[in-house]
């Protein structure tokens, strides 16, 4: 099946920018060998140990990169939005996935198997070198991650991860909903829930967001939330 769940206009493989700019006639022949997969909330994609031959490319819905510890401690390590794409070192290196692969909501995932994909890989040059790129900037991404939890303070974790969302969601007004618990949340900045909390209100309370309930916010001056971010 051709990527059942995607309409042409909204091809699975338009969405993700390694694939841009490809010739028409690779982009058809990718088209043919992709597949797709609703999962719902809490349904694996992949967990950590197991193996797999399949680029995996989110077409609709958020995905939670994890590691679980020895005591059964869940760490997110990244969070996927539409057209991020993962399972690549899996697919080159004939590797074990070291992460789980979790949606956080119903999601839709385009599949393309590993022999399909190399076989495009190696007739494209240019696809080749935009995919090393991809992966260079995942290596800064993870490298930066790590610099985040030590260097930066709580808040300011918390203010990247609101202009995240804010960014990732394409929000014009400013407004938008949690796409991850509290909990989850916590995980991601390394802190606690509790921690969260307060400093969700003292961003309230300094006016630079507004909430309604848990998970309603609107982002009152997103400026002033990079700045303390350290993203300026």
């Amino acid at each position: 099946m051709c990527c059942e769940l995607c309409s042409h206009e909204s091809s699975c493989l338009m969405t993700v920018p390694v694939f841009k700019g490809m010739k028409d006639q690779d982009i058809q022949a990718l088209r043919k060998v992709t597949k797709s997969r609703k999962f719902k909330k809490g349904e694996y994609i992949f967990r950590e140990g197991d193996r797999s031959e399949t680029l995996f490319v989110v077409k609709e819905g958020l995905i939670k990169l994890t590691k679980t510890s020895l005591e059964g401690k869940e760490q997110i390590v990244r969070l996927l939005f539409p057209g991020d794409f993962f399972g690549l070192y899996s697919l080159l290196r004939d590797e074990k996935h070291y992460m789980n692969a979790e949606p956080v909501q119903e999601t839709v995932i385009c599949l393309i198997e590993k022999r399909d994909f190399l076989n495009t890989m190696e007739k494209n040059s240019d696809l080749s070198f935009r995919f090393l790129l991809a992966m260079n900037d995942r290596l800064y991404e993870a490298d930066e991650s790590v610099g985040n939890m030590s260097l930066l303070e709580v808040e300011q974790r918390l203010a990247r991860a609101l202009v995240l969302f804010h960014d990732k969601m394409k929000t014009k007004t400013g407004a938008f909903t949690l796409p991850i618990t509290k909990k989850d949340l916590a995980s991601l900045i390394g802190t606690t829930p509790e921690s969260v909390s307060r400093k969700l209100l003292a961003f309230m309370s300094q006016k630079l967001i507004h909430m309604e309930g848990q998970r309603q916010i609107q982002i009152l001056e997103l400026d002033q939330l990079k700045e303390i971010s350290e993203l300026h």
